[in-house]
């Protein structure tokens, strides 16, 4: 193996390695500020490509809502606000604390 094929190698597997670990952070993060009861998961209040992690069926992770307003998409929002907050597809027009089926306008 030449030093160039060595070199690259390495650098590919310590990008890697750094991107893995910040995805981790970034999600303990995000974790740790809904158990702290400073924010709490709101569903259907998220734009597309802007949800928190793991947002259910048909989403892999944050920034995967496929649509505006996924019932099944969340984000962290301050305490107390999430069914103050707008949401056109859900049942009550207002963001849910739990998943829920769209309802179609």
């Amino acid at each position: 193996m030449s030093i160039k094929t060595t070199t690259a190698t390495t650098f590919a597997l310590a990008l890697g390695t750094a991107l893995s670990l910040s995805s981790i952070q970034a999600s303990a993060a995000s974790d740790g500020m809904e158990k702290s009861g400073d924010m709490e998961k709101c569903y259907g209040v998220s734009l597309k490509g802007q949800n928190d992690c793991k947002a259910g069926p048909g989403t892999t992770c944050a920034g995967t809502a496929k649509k505006d307003y996924q019932g099944n998409a969340f984000k962290l929002v301050p305490a107390g606000t999430c069914t103050e907050m707008s949401s056109p597809t859900s049942p009550t027009g207002m963001g849910q604390m739990e998943a829920f089926e769209e309802k179609m306008s």
